[in-house]
């Protein structure tokens, strides 16, 4: 299984570039060389009609020419054209036991994911990242590093052997939840300190911190209980928010006090798990996704995945008055949408799968939801908004979910978000919609007797379908 990975796999250089008799040069060790020019062409479509369009592309050694900043023009250096790549992602689909698996992994080529591995001897795995180069670890990669110096050029590509590796950990259990792996297994995580910076620059978020919670005394699941443990409705994400939303209350003024009583009193009794007929869970997922919103942007890519970091910072730094307005503010708007504050999650939160897609409407069927999104730590994904409408739609989450038994006989079981087909007049358009809400998963059929044993159709070539 991949995941996605913030291993550091690419760097922008800056270039010290200069103009001299109509070419461009750029600065390295002390000398100048040119900036390379090619002219690019591209078919633009300009409403009906086709355009042809060039530009001019410039590069150094380092890549193309992606943007400037502060005076200096920024290269981009990756590895995005691999061969490697491919035959990699190839051959570990072919591989029949570990050996073969990590000989295709030894390619060190793929630059884009994680990769969990688990095989019917027992053996559980977890390489984070795959394709990282070397590089000097006095420099901050997480910046543009500067063009002009062979300093900065990469050493290489790190063996396998060399990133960070989780092999049959004594906690019995591997959870990614695309965040850091030095919490990955719980205790016996990877040592940090052991490992540059840029192979893992990322931190930790709420759903991983939800996965460890479940895992940590996990023992001896069934598929369904695996499944059930997937299907945690705990958002650990409220535990540094709602403290700092109490402690404003208790603070305020008698006049705020009286007015948001209630709602008030209905997050304290919460237990922070969301369910269908929660009026806490629609109360404070659209308050927290206010406080979502006054989230500083991140100066690069990886300070934005210390998502509890940063959450524990903006509760210092949103002031308590702004906090309790945002809470009168969601108790004016469900107000104005349903004529009450008191709305249930799930009749506010649907499930409905338009024929074109894109197209929701109140007024058609839809199924209530009470899931939410993993930016609040919950492991079964399901993100929502309005789509010029009043109630919530998923539009973004877990679209397909799987658990594994690797034994003497394979089992496994599925689901899928709707349903298999993208015909609306089939059955299989929405028959797993439910499913996906509920956890309640279908047999994954492996095997060539189980598949034909369980065939609507079948199809031969020259014979058509029977």
């Amino acid at each position: 299984m991949h995941t996605s990975a913030y291993a550091d796999v690419a760097d922008l250089y800056a270039e010290k570039v200069s103009k001299k008799d109509g070419k461009w040069y750029y600065e390295y060790d002390g000398k100048l060389r040119p900036v390379i020019t090619r002219e690019l062409s591209f078919k633009i479509k300009n409403n009906n009609e086709i355009e042809q369009r060039s530009i001019t592309g410039y590069y150094t050694h380092h890549g193309p020419v992606l943007g400037a900043r502060d005076g200096k023009w920024l290269a981009l250096k990756a590895n995005n054209r691999s061969y490697n790549a491919l035959v990699e992602s190839w051959l570990i689909t072919k591989a029949n036991n570990l050996t073969e698996y990590k000989k295709a992994m030894n390619m060190v080529s793929n630059a884009t994911n994680s990769t969990v591995y688990a095989d019917d001897k027992g053996n559980t795995i977890f390489w984070y990242g795959n394709y990282i180069p070397k590089r000097n670890p006095k420099y901050d990669w997480s910046l543009p590093v500067d063009g002009s110096t062979s300093a900065t050029e990469w050493q290489g590509i790190h063996k396998l052997s060399e990133i960070i590796t989780i092999t049959n950990p004594a906690t019995g259990w591997i959870q990614n939840c695309n965040s850091t792996p030095y919490t990955a297994s719980g205790t016996p995580s990877p040592d940090k300190s052991k490992y540059p910076v840029y192979m893992a620059p990322d931190g930790e978020n709420y759903r991983a911190v939800t996965a460890i919670r479940i895992l940590k005394d996990a023992k001896n699941l069934t598929l369904d209980d695996l499944v059930a443990k997937g299907y945690d409705h705990y958002l650990a994400a409220f535990d540094d928010l709602l403290p700092s939303l109490f402690k404003a209350y208790d603070a305020a003024p008698d006049s705020v006090k009286q007015s948001l009583a209630e709602p008030i009193k209905i997050l304290q009794q919460w237990d922070r798990n969301t369910a269908i007929h929660s009026v806490a869970s629609s109360l404070a997922i659209e308050w927290g996704t206010l406080m979502m919103k006054a989230l500083p942007p991140p100066q690069t890519d990886q300070e934005s995945t210390f998502i509890t970091r940063r959450f524990q910072t903006l509760v210092k730094t949103i002031s308590p008055a702004q906090q309790l307005a945002w809470l009168n503010d969601v108790l004016k708007n469900l107000q104005s949408r349903f004529g009450t504050w008191k709305v249930e999650w799930g009749e506010m939160n649907r499930y409905q799968r338009p024929d074109d897609g894109i197209s929701f409407d109140d007024n058609k069927p839809s199924i209530p939801v009470g899931l939410t999104g993993s930016g609040f730590g919950q492991l079964p994904s399901f993100q929502s908004r309005t789509m010029n409408t009043n109630k919530r739609y998923g539009y973004s989450g877990n679209s397909f979910i799987a658990v594994v038994e690797f034994g003497t006989r394979l089992r496994a079981k599925s689901i899928v978000n709707g349903g298999s087909s993208f015909d609306p007049a089939s059955k299989n358009f929405t028959d797993q919609e439910q499913g996906i809400i509920d956890g309640k998963f279908k047999d994954v059929l492996f095997y060539k007797k189980d598949v034909l044993k369980h065939a609507q159709r079948t199809y031969h070539p020259g014979d058509g379908f029977k």
